[in-house]
């Protein structure tokens, strides 16, 4: 199985974090599954630590270097990922308050790319997406 990573579950993984579940880490320990990190992820890591009072201290490269370490594969923002944004779902989200470009730039890449989206976000399966695995 192809995995996308939420910004989130990629930080976890890295760094060992104990809110990473059973779950999530046997998906990404599992040899048959190819697990992939996103330039959205990388631009998301950006905005975050030049933000005044934001705790993460992983710069990009730092982020990029550690996931390749890790065996995970990039996976770049493409026009068509854009494209695919456009058509998700988001009333049921946006009525729930979750209005994050990032998330849905990454649920779109994963549905465009036919991939699985690991996520410990509940409200994104709010777009109705299957390819949106929570964990």
């Amino acid at each position: 199985m192809n995995i996308l990573l939420d910004t989130h579950i990629a930080l976890w993984a890295l760094s060992d974090d104990p809110r990473l579940s059973d779950k999530a880490r046997d998906l990404l320990t599992d040899p048959d599954n190819n697990i992939y990190f996103s330039s959205v992820s990388v631009w998301e890591i950006l905005l975050k630590t030049s933000t005044p009072g934001n705790n993460l201290k992983l710069s990009p490269e730092e982020f990029i270097k550690y996931c390749e370490e890790s065996g995970y594969f990039s996976l770049n923002m493409t026009t068509q990922h854009i494209v695919e944004a456009s058509k998700l779902n988001t009333s049921d989200a946006e009525e729930h308050g979750h209005k994050d470009p990032f998330d849905r730039l990454l649920i779109a890449q994963a549905k465009s790319e036919n991939y699985s989206f690991l996520t410990h976000d509940s409200k994104l399966k709010l777009y109705h997406e299957k390819v949106v695995i929570e964990v």
